[in-house]
């Protein structure tokens, strides 16, 4: 009988797992900012509470009343501020999932929008990412006559031609009796090149049912509509995509026979003889085949150009030409073959199945056996194929240069396709020289390397992974300060824990935050480490995108994410946090005032409701609406990327402004508890009534200030906050008097006070923007 074998990789040998990392749980700059300010907000409790009871002289029982001073101020630090930043990133989560310019965008990580704000360093994968993995044939070359995309019909009607001149002779020996001219015709050359790229490859046909004919049925007859190519590289689907286009069909292939179909519909049937599969050591492959009709034995070989240039006959134009073809930044691949007679190939097959059944350095054995076939081969043709960039990659990246933001490409592709990639997708630009790190193997050589590097300026820099891991291991300082200088970096051949690696180093050289975008599970290590990872849906599954914070299904979304909703998301949390912080430090100051006019008594001003209901039912949806708050319109923001530049010093949070919210707490806390305390007649309870009206008014009046463009839920905001305070009045009998309230002497005594404590820092906001506009206000005029 017969026995199927599965055989599965598992754990950790895995190359999924190999190439991943532990994730880490990521918190945002932003939030470690904002509880580096509320560790200050508690040194300034303890410190109030301390001045307080030293102004007692420290009598009696002190040590009781700095716990009561700890318990009146505590309102200092604002317990409701990581609650409204946690319920504004929700929001910020759900806006940028809304967003109909950026369809299928997903939010895997809510904690971090606001890191989107202020990247510095992208580091992004090539393959899948800014170019589709979509090959296309765009050249073939036979050292005399090129032949672009607009002259395949010249190739096609060449190839039908030959096979429809004399349809009494078979089409090979056709070529044999052409081949013994002195002078082979161009439709020959043309025909012999395309041949061999039909036949030179690991490309699989297979045909599916479509409904209309079953399986069987569709394989018999060849039917196209039903034919779809496998292979292990989607380079070589394009030249067999490309053959069929000119008219030599691949129909069927299995383990030992190869079938191409002729432009006349006639079937050529080849034996497979030898295959010499693709390794990234020999960076060629080859088979051997026998042709059915004539039994004539070839060797067809394709291969890059730095191996196959020792192989082919001498020529004068292969070098030249493949230098041509990869700067337009298309892969080249070199096409060769050699007719075999029927005992050169019996003699090398002996040689061969020896050299396997060898027990000691078999594969140098093979190797060797392999080589003195490859020896003055006839060159054919050079075969050009490009992969396409995605959509508005090259706009892309030209918004996030101009947003300060710094791209480094990291990919496993060899040198060349890298920089050609880096050229087309505009990373480098027109004006800037590359330089290209000579391979390294030791200390000596990167240390010559990195002295040439250092003399050039505005010079984009393109390394191999090898060559990266010897300047790391002995100059790892002085490779990255240098690298970080560059407008663009490249990095090919890649190892996953390579580019894990690269983003760690950029975070700590420069404590700068990092986005990490790929597409595939070689990345995941990358996205994992770094600040923001973002996952791109692709043909390479969905390992990235599920790994990622962001996932997007397109390069391009990647600037409207970072320009538009990353910019909002950073400045509307600053604003929000400074003015939750603004909230409760007013309060404070009226109760500091208080208790030091009243002999510093431990007294508190307001009753637990009022307290309560002033951080959440009077104040807390105007606060909350800051995050709809936005300074430009999103075509704006997607316009200038300048403005993001801004952002990257990180001015909207930061101690200045966090000390002139201070002042202004301090100012306006101080002149409402004053006014109250200068304005009231007869009873206490009035003070209560007066300063609460004033500090809900002000509140309410400084978010009308803050906000920079109104949103009609804002506007609701405010009216229902005053409806709920003014509604709940009636309630509040015990700490408020009716009657008071509805007399004329309180109206004008609260409105003095609101517009001594309001109108100061609106008429310093109107100058400001008069003298001195921020960059944003000159394109909103």
């Amino acid at each position: 009988g017969t026995v199927v074998g599965v055989v599965l990789y598992t754990g950790r040998e895995l190359r999924s797992v190999m190439n991943t990392s532990n994730p880490r749980s990521k918190i945002g700059l932003f939030d470690l900012e904002v509880n580096c300010l509320t560790k200050i907000l508690f040194g300034a409790l303890v410190v109030v509470s301390l001045v307080m009871v030293a102004l007692q002289h420290f009598a009696g029982r002190w040590y009781l009343q700095i716990i009561r001073f700890l318990l009146l101020f505590s309102n200092i630090i604002p317990i409701s501020l990581r609650v409204n930043l946690d319920m504004g990133k929700i929001v910020y989560s759900w806006v940028i999932r809304r967003d109909s310019k950026i369809p299928g965008t997903v939010v895997r990580s809510s904690t971090i929008p606001e890191q989107l704000g202020r990247i510095s360093y992208l580091l992004t994968d090539k393959t899948g990412t800014l170019t589709q993995n979509e090959m296309v044939f765009k050249r073939l070359h036979l050292g005399t006559v090129a032949y672009g995309l607009d002259s395949m019909d010249e190739v096609q009607s060449h190839i039908f031609s030959i096979y429809t001149q004399q349809p009494q002779d078979p089409p090979a020996l056709k070529g044999v009796t052409l081949a013994t001219k002195v002078r082979k015709t161009m439709s020959s050359r043309v025909h012999e090149a395309v041949k061999a790229i039909a036949l030179c490859h690991n490309v699989t046909p297979v045909y599916e049912s479509n409904g209309v004919t079953d399986q069987a049925e569709a394989e018999r007859h060849y039917e196209d509509s039903c034919r779809v190519y496998q292979a292990s590289s989607p380079d070589e689907v394009a030249l067999v995509q490309w053959t069929e286009s000119v008219g030599l069909t691949l129909v069927g292939r299995d383990q030992s026979s190869v079938q191409l179909r002729t432009p006349g519909g006639q079937i050529l049937n080849f034996t497979i003889l030898q295959i010499f599969p693709f390794t990234y050591e020999s960076k060629r492959m080859g088979i051997i085949v026998r042709d059915e009709s004539t039994g004539e034995i070839t060797f067809y070989m394709k291969g890059a150009d730095v191996v196959m240039a020792g192989i082919v006959q001498y020529n004068d134009w292969l070098e030249e030409e493949c230098g041509n073809m990869a700067r337009e930044g298309l892969r080249v691949l070199v096409v060769a073959k050699k007719s075999l007679t029927e005992e050169q190939y019996q003699d090398f097959e002996a040689r061969y199945v020896q050299a396997k059944l060898s027990v000691h350095d078999r594969s140098l054995k093979v190797a060797t056996v392999i080589e003195s076939l490859e020896m003055e081969m006839e060159l054919l043709c050079l075969t050009g194929v490009e992969d396409q960039l995605q959509a508005d990659v090259r706009p892309t990246l030209e918004t996030l240069r101009n947003a300060g933001i710094k791209v480094w490409m990291l990919t496993g592709d060899k040198l060349e396709t890298a920089t050609c990639t880096a050229k087309n997708a505009h990373l480098v630009t027109r004006t800037q020289d590359i330089h290209i790190f000579r391979l390294v193997t030791n200390r000596g050589e990167a240390h010559l390397e990195l002295n040439a590097f250092r003399r050039k300026h505005d010079c984009a820099l393109v390394i191999s992974g090898d060559s990266l891991e010897v300047c790391l291991k002995y100059y790892e300082y002085e490779f990255m300060e240098l690298a970080c200088q560059c407008p663009a970096v490249v990095c090919c051949r890649c190892a996953p824990t390579q580019k894990a690696q690269i983003v760690r180093l950029l975070q700590e050289r420069t404590g700068k935050l990092t986005c990490a975008v790929g597409d595939g599970g070689n990345d995941v290590s990358m996205i994992q480490e770094a600040d923001c990872g973002v996952g791109v849906e692709g043909k390479e599954g969905k390992q990235a995108s599920l790994a990622a914070d962001f996932s997007i299904t397109q390069f391009k979304h990647l600037g409207r994410l970072l320009m538009v909703h990353g910019r909002n998301s950073y400045k509307r949390s600053a604003a929000l946090s400074q003015f939750v912080i603004h909230r409760s430090l007013c309060i404070s100051t009226m109760q500091a005032v208080f208790s030091s006019v009243f002999y510093f008594a431990s007294v508190p001003l307001y009753q637990g409701f009022l307290i309560i209901g002033y951080s959440t039912i009077y104040t807390m949806f105007p606060v909350f609406s800051l995050v709809l708050d936005k300074d430009v319109k999103s075509e704006v923001a997607m316009l200038y990327p300048e403005l993001y530049k801004d952002l990257l010093k990180g001015r909207p949070l930061s101690y200045k402004t966090f000390l002139i919210w201070v002042l202004i707490s301090i100012y306006q806390g101080s002149i409402i508890m004053y006014g109250a305390l200068l304005l009231f007649e007869s009873e206490f309870v009035h003070i209560v009534a007066i300063s609460f009206t004033s500090l809900i008014l002000t509140e309410l009046l400084m978010v009308a200030l803050t906000i920079q463009t109104w949103h009609w839920l804002m506007i609701v905001a405010e009216l229902l906050s005053l409806s709920c305070y003014i509604a709940s009045l009636v309630f509040l009998h015990e700490f408020i008097d009716v009657y008071f309230i509805a007399t004329l002497s309180f109206l004008w005594k609260v409105t003095v006070i609101t517009l001594v404590s309001c109108l100061p820092l609106y008429v310093l906001k109107y100058l400001r923007r008069r003298f001195s506009p921020p960059s944003y206000s000159k394109l909103t005029s």
